[in-house]
């Protein structure tokens, strides 16, 4: 599918593409980011703002063109024209641009580019509210979606007297997302003594959406984060805390090679994205501390037990959190069996010895996707052997650091999953 890409307005796209979409057009993409009252001591980076409007079109796209349509069922070829700001750069790295993405989604992405005709960073630095905004302070950026793993992220580096974090959100417009979101932060602003300005919730949707393998939601994401970071004007640590075992993602087994092998952060991913942004020749180092950890362990460590036993129930973790409306359950809750949810039971059994979220399917046997999932955990740990650790991680992508470590962690993870089935959901 070739589509054209515009923040332009004009009416239509060239003869031949097969799709139209404008990131300023409310009915194609609900796009909020000029909304945000942001002042830094710098001016957002050019290539930021193209890599953000990139990332949203790739979403949009990734959201709007159904994988059931395609031969196999999943692959789909997507071609973008997008307007960015500096054609020669974003010719030079498409390649990498290309090879990031196509592994983060599963399918094949090509880019072309063309000159930008409406810069809206401008339109924003010469608005009065800008100019009356008071400015803010920050070397320090953390994502903050919601979910347990970003909660004990937060909190650690709150204990470690960080006091100028900004931290960054995403929503979309599905039930359950924003409202955790608003909880953590909120827990996090009470205990911490944080204001309201250093938590910015960015809303992005794509209108006429059905697709709901959204992989590529995590560059949009990470893409908010640069841009705030690309104006602090002083070197910059942007944090993306997420579980090791979780980033792997192994596919629980050879059929299971698609949806629910997402990677979001794995580390092949994550080194693109990083070359990508010194490219950019951005002071911007990402950094996910937990990479080595498993899920049970980064509960276990966090650094303020007290706040995270009493709160871990205001996190989100579940990958379908308002699916509860279809059995008229009027509660947003976590459907306690798809793979996120039994990750973090286990972990959560493991560190503490019981889980106090409330789940709609505590044993896994009210659907056929519960049981599937229950099955192929029991499959993997029947045939799992830890001699065959290091070939496994390399399942779901390209690792070249860490190995032996990386498997390691991953032999953690599976004992955590074990122990939490063969107690818990007690299968003969």
């Amino acid at each position: 599918m070739n589509v054209f890409c515009s923040n332009d307005g004009k009416s239509g796209s060239p003869e031949g593409d097969d799709e139209y979409i404008d990131i300023n057009c409310p009915s194609d993409i609900g796009f909020h980011f000029w909304d945000k009252k942001m002042k830094f001591d710098g001016k957002f980076s050019p290539l930021a703002i193209d890599l953000l409007y990139i990332s949203v079109f790739v979403f949009a796209m990734d959201r709007k063109i159904l994988r059931n349509k395609q031969i196999d069922n999943w692959k789909r070829t997507i071609e973008l024209n997008i307007p960015v700001s500096n054609i020669d750069f974003w010719n030079r790295n498409k390649k990498l641009l290309e090879e990031m993405i196509n592994f983060l989604s599963g399918d094949i992405w090509k880019f072309s580019f063309r000159a930008k005709l409406k810069l809206d960073e401008e339109e924003y630095y010469n608005s009065k509210k800008y100019k009356k905004l008071d400015t803010k302070c920050y070397d320090t950026v953390c994502l903050l979606s919601g979910r347990l793993d970003s909660f004990i992220g937060a909190i650690d580096l709150l204990e470690e007297e960080k006091n100028k974090i900004l931290f960054i959100s995403h929503y979309g417009g599905g039930k359950g997302t924003k409202e955790y979101q608003d909880k953590v932060f909120t827990c996090l602003k009470d205990t911490y003594g944080l204001d309201d300005s250093d938590y910015i919730q960015f809303y992005v949707a794509c209108k006429h959406a059905f697709e709901d393998t959204t992989r590529t939601r995590s560059f949009m994401f990470f893409s908010h984060a640069i841009v705030m970071a690309s104006a602090f004007n002083v070197d910059t640590e942007m944090y993306i805390p997420e579980n090791g075992f979780i980033s792997l993602n192994i596919p629980l087994s050879g059929a299971r090679f698609g949806s629910s092998s997402t990677r979001t952060t794995h580390p092949y991913y994550i080194k693109k994205l990083k070359d990508l942004v010194k490219i950019m020749e951005l002071k911007i180092s990402i950094k996910n501390p937990y990479q080595l950890k498993t899920k049970g362990e980064m509960v276990l460590e966090c650094k303020n037990q007290e706040l995270l036993k009493t709160n871990y129930v205001k996190t989100m973790s579940c990958s379908h959190p308002d699916l509860g409306r279809y059995s008229k359950h009027s509660e947003t809750m976590h459907c306690g069996s798809c793979i996120p949810c039994i990750i973090r039971r286990a972990a959560l059994f493991n560190a503490f010895g019981e889980d106090k979220t409330t789940v709609r399917d505590f044993l896994l046997t009210k659907s056929e996707v519960a049981k599937l999932n229950k099955n192929a955990f029991l499959q993997k740990i029947r045939k799992f052997k830890k001699s065959s650790a290091i070939l496994e991680i390399q399942k779901s992508g390209v690792l070249d650091e860490n190995l032996n470590s990386l498997a390691e962690m991953y032999c953690r993870g599976i004992d955590e999953i074990n122990r939490f089935i063969s107690e818990i959901i007690r299968n003969d």
